[in-house]
């Protein structure tokens, strides 16, 4: 008895000490965040073994772990119809809210799921996972709009641009005036959206589409929720401030490039500290000024971080992985010629989240060159927690970032 006692409080013990991280006492629900960052390292970890036995690329099966965890319920809405089907060769699943009276045509968003290129879906023949599946549906039901949401591929399946590819693809049907006929939807009154690696490729999209004279309709609005949207620095004040911070630490956010690219993992740890994009890089220097975060941040933000400049780095990386300086990878880099011609923008980020001052310095960006922005900032969020809404992985600033993001576009669109 003694002895199960004992073993039984050796294990508690080390539960503990696998859970307990420190925290911000600003994060929403700390304890619950503990806990949802246990299991997501714990996956992770999981995966990685698989990987290492020679069973399963990590990936796919960090991707098969996530949304066997997060599968869809029972749970739906009767006020929403949900249809799977393809967009020329892509699948999306279409989330039809009920169509107000007064409504002859409704509106839509276009949505792009997160999860670093390569985790997450939106596809039933996939087990779709109840967070986004979730999201749509609510988005739906509160705007009475149709919801698309794309089933791009994912890495290892495909790499950098090929996911731009199905999302534009699956965008360009979806925007044929026979489409939107079939769907009832104002050609006037469509967005864009999507979350982390989503956000990236919706904001990719937009710098796209707005470049193409042969697109009828255009997007009227795109919403960015915690997007990447650079890969060049990785000391931002926001990379430095929350490094360790759940559910996306910083050397996690790098591999998700370095596998987005297929490039070398060997390149992880100088990418860490700026050496792809050192002084004597000289294919960066052209970069350096759009991603001057002391002067696209408020000293609110940037506080007493400094820069990490590299005198010397690694130009070799650059020279294998040319992507990292390509505006369709990295949107905030974008010429200012192409940043004045696009839609109304609402980005929202999160305090402890290594991603925050990307979205901020977009917006900067964005604001500078003319275009109407809306920084919905959340002191207590950290990264993925508008899909977090749901017992048991519900959070209060999941909650809020949803209703506001979910207003947002209400008001907007």
């Amino acid at each position: 008895m003694r002895a199960s006692c004992v073993l039984l409080t050796a294990l508690a013990a080390l539960a503990a000490y696998y859970v307990y991280i420190p925290l911000p006492s600003s994060v929403s629900d700390p304890w619950k965040l503990m806990l949802l960052d246990a299991t997501f390292r714990g996956a992770q970890q999981v995966s990685n073994l698989i990987h290492y036995l020679g069973l399963s690329h990590h990936l796919i099966a960090l991707n098969f772990i996530i949304v066997s965890f997060g599968k869809k319920s029972a749970w739906s809405s009767v006020q929403v119809r949900v249809t799977d089907t393809d967009f020329d060769g892509v699948e999306v699943r279409v989330f039809e809210g009920s169509p107000r009276p007064e409504e002859r045509l409704r509106r839509s968003v276009i949505y792009v799921h997160g999860g670093g290129w390569a985790l997450a879906s939106a596809s039933m023949s996939r087990s779709p996972s109840a967070y986004y599946d979730e999201l749509c549906t609510a988005m739906a039901e509160e705007l009475n709009a149709v919801i698309v949401s794309i089933e791009y591929r994912l890495v290892p399946q495909v790499y950098f641009p090929e996911q731009i590819h199905d999302v534009a693809r699956a965008t360009k049907y979806f925007l044929q005036p026979k489409v939107l006929q079939k769907y009832s939807v104002d050609p006037g009154r469509i967005a864009i959206s999507g979350d982390s690696a989503g956000g990236n490729l919706a904001a990719a999209l937009v710098q796209q589409f707005t470049q193409d004279d042969n697109l009828r309709n255009k997007l009227k609005l795109q919403a960015l929720i915690y997007p990447v949207l650079q890969a060049l620095d990785f000391n931002t004040p926001s990379y430095q401030q929350n490094m360790n911070t759940p559910i996306l630490p910083r050397y996690v956010m790098v591999k998700y490039w370095v596998d987005y690219f297929k490039g070398n993992y060997d390149f992880v740890q100088a990418m860490i500290v700026n050496n792809h994009t050192s002084l004597d890089v000289e294919e960066a220097a052209a970069f350096r000024a759009r991603l001057n975060w002391t002067s696209l941040l408020p000293a609110s933000i940037t506080k007493s971080f400094a820069p990490v400049v590299q005198t010397t780095g690694n130009a070799r990386i650059i020279r294998e992985i040319p992507q990292l300086l390509d505006s369709r990878s990295s949107p905030l880099i974008a010429d200012p010629e192409v940043l004045q011609h696009l839609p109304k923008t609402y980005i929202l980020t999160c305090e402890h989240d290594v991603l925050r001052d990307d979205g901020i310095m977009y917006a900067k960006r964005l604001e500078s060159a003319g275009v109407p922005v809306t920084l919905d900032h959340f002191e207590d969020g950290f990264h993925g927690c508008m899909i977090f809404t749901s017992w048991p992985t519900n959070f209060s600033v999941g909650i809020r970032t949803r209703n506001s993001y979910i207003k947002w576009l209400d008001q907007n669109l």
